[in-house]
């Protein structure tokens, strides 16, 4: 494969300030080091795991009571390994270090801007609530739920729990009764935080039906404490346990906060996986190992500075809303936004980056080639001055978004396409405010996180596609499954494919230069007469076709009566006012056969009205192809349009 081209580097000047250069200087002074580029530091960083996540605790200012002489136990073991077993921290107290009137909080909504807490107001609505949780009865372990929008209220209440060592887990309020209760049912919370609704693309929705069913259903809650936000005048007298936040917290003052010190692996959030192929399983992460990864994201890989603002387009649902609101670490403010991203005809978003001079600018892969096929050139209609990097995540960015980025948003914007997960909290291929943007790649593996691709025989490659893997532990894996017996789930997850190797699940390439490729899901992985195709490949071409607004391909067991094979199945959701022909067709299996290869090339191209995707935006393939191949569905309430699912049964068009 031919090198392809940069699209921006930093000046010598940004390398020169970045953090992320002044700490590999630090490391390579005090361990008299011979690392002159960011590949060589990063491989010192996974030979010395120790030194590395030390010097990051160290310089990137890990608050503690306690950090113990001991970094890592049994660190040849993964899972097994233990790291800072003598250390006592918590995770609030490094997320409200400053304690200024500058802007913690940024909040807007579809109709613009609503309101900013700074962090002084925030470090006292957080010691309010926290006596409150502590007067509930709620101690270190317990879990807190919470079924609310990305609103200020959803941030303060998460650091007033975890500032108690109370566990927290947060589902966002488009998701049904039953998508509620097979996650917070689970965990067993003591307490329920929600919302009297939301608006999305200018619809108003009320949550208090179902929190009601909900609580029904749950009957660990002892309290239920409703946010207004809808309604300033809120009623919740008809609700069992139900109390309004301004009565939640009435009889207590701000006071200085006394927050847990607690072990570097106690649990500090449950996350949730999609739960479209069964149950939700609950991923547990711990306060140490979710900070120090924070810290080393936002400082190093970021360069994220006291001050600047930072965005992220996302639900409470979604890991990333985890990880946007722990920006405070950096003492960054973090903007939050909850509806639609279309509004005003889709410059909602780069209205809030103007006004509020927003300098990362997080989003999702399909919302940029969304816009980009709405025609919208953000650098003719917004001062983006302010902004230093563009960031995606949730599928892979085709080289033409990278190719709209620099022509229609923003020419001197470092384009990071970052790749990482629930499973994790944090990225395996990460930005960097230091090195180049290559078309089409993502620039590097994050620092600290031993990250390979092996072929099918578990050898490592580079420039060959494969499995992502990583070969030593890092401190963010999962403290485990909740409620896993002997961690069997946990083992089955992403140790059984290759031993003490964590397998992550995605069919990448590493490339010469060090960045990396991501070519889609393994299990969605096609492979028609046996030759493995991510399907990232075929949507990189099916995309550019002005007619497509999306796809998603799938592999069909051929012939269906008796399978022998699979064949490549394309569905395509087209633009309004265009249809699926023999002329269209062809002009997909060209694009596909000449821009990827004859393999690529799809059996059967369908047209459908719509395509499924999770609350999260992303496609749903494996749920595409069990229909298709007539399996069972687990979860469709953890879909956004489960409906869209029927539009896949018994389709005439696959039956020959």
């Amino acid at each position: 494969m031919s090198t392809p081209p940069i699209l921006w580097q930093p000046s010598e000047e940004a390398i020169e300030r970045a953090q992320l250069t002044q700490f590999a200087r630090h490391c390579v002074r005090r361990h008299n080091l011979d690392c002159n580029t960011y590949p060589e530091f990063y491989d010192w960083s996974v030979e010395n795991p120790e030194d590395f996540w030390s010097a990051v605790w160290e310089e990137c200012g890990v608050i503690a009571s306690r950090k113990g002489s001991t970094v890592l136990v049994d660190g040849d073991k993964m899972p097994g390994a233990k790291w800072f077993p003598e250390a006592r921290l918590n995770f609030a107290e490094n997320l409200l270090r400053r304690g200024d009137r500058g802007d913690a909080f940024v909040f807007w909504d579809e109709s613009g801007f609503r309101r900013r807490v700074s962090y002084a107001d925030l470090y006292s609505d957080v010691s309010r609530a926290a006596q409150a949780l502590v007067q509930l009865g709620l101690r270190a372990g317990d879990r807190a739920a919470a079924f609310i929008p990305n609103m200020p209220e959803a941030g303060m209440l998460a650091l007033a729990a975890l500032s108690q060592g109370i566990v927290w887990s947060s589902c966002s309020p488009d998701f049904g009764v039953d998508g509620v209760v097979d996650r917070f049912g689970q965990i067993e919370p003591k307490v329920l935080f929600c919302a009297d609704g939301y608006v999305y693309n200018g619809q108003r929705h009320d949550c208090l039906e179902r929190v009601r069913e909900i609580a029904e259903r749950l009957p660990s809650v002892r309290k239920i404490v409703v946010v207004p936000h809808l309604d300033t005048r809120l009623d919740v007298s008809d609700i069992p346990k139900a109390v309004t936040l301004e009565e939640w917290l009435r009889r207590y003052q701000p006071e200085t906060i006394a927050y847990a010190q607690l072990p570097f692996d106690h649990p500090v959030y449950i996350l949730f996986t999609s739960g479209t192929t069964g149950k939700p399983k609950c991923i547990v992460h711990g306060a140490g190992g979710s900070l120090l990864q924070h810290l080393k994201m936002y400082k190093l890989q970021f360069d994220l500075r006291p001050n600047d603002r930072f965005f992220f387009y996302c639900t409470t649902n979604w890991v990333v809303w985890n990880l946007l609101f722990a920006a405070l670490c950096a003492e960054a403010s973090v903007m939050l936004y909850d509806g639609s991203p279309f509004v005003r005809g889709g410059k909602i978003l780069f209205d809030y980056a103007e006004k509020e001079g927003i300098t990362h600018f997080g989003t999702s892969a399909k919302f940029i080639d969304a816009i980009a096929k709405r025609g919208l050139a953000p650098r003719e209609t917004h001062d983006l001055s302010a902004l230093r990097m563009i960031l995606t995540t949730g599928s892979p960015l085709i080289p033409e978004s990278f190719d709209y980025v620099y022509r229609d948003v923003k020419t001197d914007v470092c384009l990071s396409s970052i790749s990482g997960g629930t499973d994790i909290m944090a990225a395996f291929a990460d930005a960097n405010a230091v090195l180049p943007v290559y078309r089409g790649e993502l620039q590097c593996r994050t620092l600290g996180v031993d990250v390979q691709v092996f072929d099918e025989d578990g050898n490592p490659v580079v420039g060959e596609k494969g499995e992502l893997v990583c070969t030593k532990p890092f401190p963010s894996m999962p403290l485990g499954f909740w409620r896993d017996r002997g961690d069997e789930r946990y083992h089955a997850a992403y140790f059984a494919r290759y031993p003490n190797v964590w397998c992550h699940g995605d069919w990448v390439e590493l490339t010469e230069r060090g960045t990396m490729i991501v070519y889609g899901r393994s299990d969605a992985t096609l492979n028609p007469g046996g030759v493995r195709i991510g399907t990232a490949e075929i949507y990189a071409q099916v995309e550019k076709i002005d007619e497509v607004d999306e796809s998603v391909a799938i592999g069909q067991l051929w012939p269906p009566d008796a399978p022998a094979d699979t064949r490549v199945v394309l569905f395509v959701k087209l633009r309004p006012g265009f249809t699926l022909d023999a002329a269209l067709a062809e002009r997909i299996r060209t694009q596909v056969r000449d821009n990827a290869t004859p393999r690529h090339v799809p059996a059967k191209i369908v047209q459908v009205e719509d395509i499924p995707r999770t609350k999260n935006g992303k496609v749903v393939e494996l749920a595409v192809r069990a229909v298709v191949n007539n399996m069972p569905v687990g979860n469709t309430d953890a879909l956004a349009n489960p409906e869209a699912l029927d539009l896949f049964r018994e389709l005439p068009e696959l039956q020959a």
